[in-house]
């Protein structure tokens, strides 16, 4: 995603100014038309944020070198001189290739920051050390960017939230939320925390997984290449004599023959299913279908399942405060959760229950129908007692040890699975190596032939 800015004039003449993210140009000024259109100004101006490398000179007369992020040459010209440095050049990046901060980057920044706030350094300490720390790019500049803003008086939510294409929404929620709450470094902390365990999951399943697949993969090509070469390739000699084949060896025989003549069809319409499902997946309504199929897989869903309600608890756990402001809650813990099905139910029927027709916190999540009986059991025995923090709190814990102990079982399911597919297509070739074993051509196919 690429920062532009936009500016223009309202009904009354005075100027607007605002920014706008987006992956191209067009896109951009196609927001700030919507935006135009919604809040009633005229749009005059887009301008794309980007990097300018400039020449200075200091004080002492030594020539640095550096480049700064603006949306125009005159914005760091006036950078430049306001610090008492004289602009030799600057000019326009030609070539700038953002890499994105790693879930790793992100949780050594939250984690780090939680750290030194927890030893009462002051933030704006915090972010200059931190900037000095880190080693990717676009981090760097996105930690710039809100020392800036923040010093120069801009709320703290606001200013975070400008930055959730880089860290994220959930994340850039939490840290804003944090330097307006009266306790930053809890908030940091549970940020981190929540970071650590999602990034610490998917390595998990990661490389977890990655194994039975590339052996699944393997297996399966082995076959392929021993039914569809290795077979006919001796089984053809057979048929030269009139010999008659055994019905496994005649199936692979039909089979060599159909991809010889279509093979190529095969693997284009194959690799263009896999890439039409891909994008299609990373849609809206893609991921909607998928995240919600993924929840309903027999075994693993039930799991998938359990470790979205463990972030939802655990972030609802850290924001409620009991204080009316339950929706904003569950609107956020619901987004944590990174499956947009739940997120869709919680904000489609659970916010809006609560909302309009009054109801109560565990009828609205129960009418959703993505919350488990147990979570919703402990749930209301917490709201019975005052205690629902400390019930989110508690089923977090619960299902992270539940998680963590089913995911070793759902591991050692998987490699079963596989030697068992592995097993299965052995004893295919065994049985089709033994019929070609008992071919036999009799003397008079041999002289028939002849």
């Amino acid at each position: 995603m690429r920062e532009f800015r936009f500016t223009g004039l309202n009904i009354a003449g005075d100027p607007v100014r605002g920014t706008v993210y987006a992956p191209s140009m067009r896109k951009a000024l196609r927001r700030v038309e919507d935006l135009a259109s919604k809040h009633e100004f005229q749009a005059r101006e887009t301008e794309e944020r980007r990097a300018f490398l400039y020449k200075v000179k200091d004080p002492q007369g030594n020539v640095v070198k550096g480049t700064q992020w603006a949306y125009n040459e005159e914005e760091v010209r006036s950078a430049l001189t306001r610090v008492g440095l004289e602009v030799l050049s600057v000019e326009k990046r030609l070539l700038h290739i953002n890499i994105p901060p790693s879930s790793t980057d992100l949780v050594l920044f939250v984690r780090l920051a939680a750290n030194m706030l927890r030893r009462q350094l002051p933030f704006d300490e915090v972010l200059t050390l931190l900037i000095a720390d880190t080693s990717n790019s676009q981090l760097k500049q996105v930690l710039r960017d809100l020392n800036s803003d923040l010093k120069g008086g801009m709320d703290a939510r606001h200013a975070f939230l400008k930055q959730q294409h880089v860290l994220g929404k959930f994340t850039a929620y939490m840290l804003g939320l944090a330097a307006t709450s009266g306790n930053m470094a809890e908030m940091f902390e549970a940020t981190a925390l929540y970071l650590e365990r999602k990034d610490k999951f998917k390595k998990a399943v990661r490389s977890a997984l990655i194994t039975p697949a590339i052996t699944a993969f393997a297996a399966i090509a082995a076959f392929i290449w021993y039914v569809w070469y290795i077979v006919p390739s001796y089984a053809r000699l057979f048929q030269q004599y009139n010999v008659e084949l055994p019905p496994l060896t005649t199936a692979s025989l039909w089979f060599a023959d159909w991809m010889d003549v279509n093979g190529w069809w095969v693997a284009i319409l194959t690799l263009a299913a896999i890439v039409a499902f891909v994008l299609w997946s990373r849609t809206t309504r893609g991921r909607f279908w998928l995240h919600k199929q993924m929840i309903r897989i027999p075994i693993l869903g039930p799991l998938l399942q359990k470790m979205n309600l463990e972030v939802f608890s655990r972030v609802f756990a850290v924001l409620y405060s009991g204080s009316g402001e339950g929706e904003e809650v569950m609107k956020v813990a619901a987004e944590a959760t990174g499956n947009t099905y739940i997120e869709h139910q919680v904000k489609t029927i659970t916010v809006p229950m609560m909302m309009a027709a009054g109801a109560d916190l565990i009828k609205s999540m129960e009418r959703s129908g993505v919350f488990t009986p147990m979570l919703l059991a402990r749930f209301r025995s917490g709201a019975e007692t005052g205690a629902v923090r400390e019930a989110a709190d508690e089923m977090a814990d619960f299902y992270q040890r539940e998680v963590d102990l089913k995911f070793e079982t759902l591991v050692e399911t998987i490699k079963t699975v596989i030697a068992i597919l592995i097993s299965f297509l052995v004893l295919i070739l065994t049985i089709i190596s033994a019929e070609s074993a008992l071919i036999s051509p009799t003397g008079s196919d041999v002289m028939f032939t002849r």
